[in-house]
């Protein structure tokens, strides 16, 4: 409890320093020389969707075990220094700040009418094609990655960290690199990343719905509209592609009196995504800077609600002892 709070104030005040390799590059070097091997030597004797399983396996459970190895051999060192490098391994799970920082970056640029700067930086976080977004779509390409990153940037990790520790929390950004990397609908990698991919929705089920209802929680404080965020919820969320992001962007939706969704670009090819709230109000660069402010209070939220679960069930474990 105590590690995943002091994580969470780590990443609020460093983030991911570039002079630190972060856990998450190696993994997706793992991940590459993996997806090298099984194409060369194991598609032909068990086939693309069978490796892909392998793949999934082999990288979560290296993860997993390299983790709990590093976490159980600094602690026999000294158990401060298992404590320290607990806390640091479960901040780089969680992105606060970075994602926080990245989108004000895009709104600062707004503000002063740089669009192409903003186009280059929003094309940072996104997949579509940026190189010809207007103001108001740069804008709802922000909203729409900051909404969607709130579940497996840092609900996710901070949900598997209370469960399981760094271990647990590494092993998960293991799954949800394996999606953004081998995890696409191409021809390259439907039947290669079809397993990550699927185990990246269950893996996010239920922390995406706990982001649902923080983010109800976030809007009380906040006063926005509860009653319409629950309705676009309900009507909306699962319009989306994936069972878990409808979640986030559905709620935000609502709540600002936004729509998001619409006609998106990925490498010149057009894709409609469906359309995620109602358009109250016209989606503006000011909706970025709201949007983070949802996300932070939200985490503080999920951090504070996990401490109380974790402290609640230790209570009752000691009391039936």
């Amino acid at each position: 409890m105590l590690q995943i709070a002091a994580a969470y104030v780590v990443d609020l005040l460093v983030g991911d320093p570039r002079q630190i390799p972060h856990p998450v590059v190696l993994i997706g070097k793992m991940i590459d020389t993996l997806e090298k091997i099984l194409r060369k030597w194991a598609v032909p004797v068990v086939g693309l969707r069978v490796s892909g399983v392998v793949l999934t396996v082999v990288t979560v459970l290296a993860t997993y075990i390299t983790m709990w190895g590093i976490i159980a051999g600094t602690s026999k060192i000294n158990h401060w220094f298992g404590m320290l490098t607990g806390i640091w391994f479960l901040s780089t799970t969680i992105a606060v700040r970075g994602l926080g920082s990245a989108a004000m970056e895009i709104y600062a640029l707004l503000k002063t009418g740089d669009l192409a700067e903003a186009r280059k930086k929003v094309g940072w976080i996104v997949g579509r094609d940026t190189q010809n977004l207007d103001e108001g779509e740069i804008s709802r390409a922000t909203v729409e990655t900051v909404a969607e990153n709130i579940v497996d940037g840092i609900i996710a990790p901070l949900f598997y960290g209370f469960i399981g520790g760094a271990p647990l929390a590494m092993a998960y950004k293991a799954v949800n690199t394996l999606d953004s990397m081998v995890g696409y609908r191409n021809d390259k990698y439907r039947e290669l990343g079809w397993a990550s991919a699927r185990f990246d929705d269950i893996c996010n089920y239920i922390p995406a719905r706990l982001t649902g209802i923080f983010l109800l929680m976030a809007f009380l404080f906040t006063g926005r509209p509860v009653k319409k965020a629950v309705r676009v919820i309900a009507r909306d969320s699962s319009r989306h592609p994936s069972p878990n992001s409808g979640i986030p962007e559905a709620a935000v939706a609502g709540a600002l009196g936004i729509r998001l969704g619409g006609v998106n670009y990925y490498g010149g090819i057009e894709s409609f995504r469906a359309y995620m709230g109602d358009p109250d109000t016209c989606l503006e660069k000011k909706h970025i800077p709201e949007t983070v402010k949802i996300m932070h209070i939200t985490s503080l939220i999920t951090v504070l609600t996990g401490s109380l679960a974790v402290y609640a069930v230790q209570w009752l474990t000691a009391g039936l002892k």
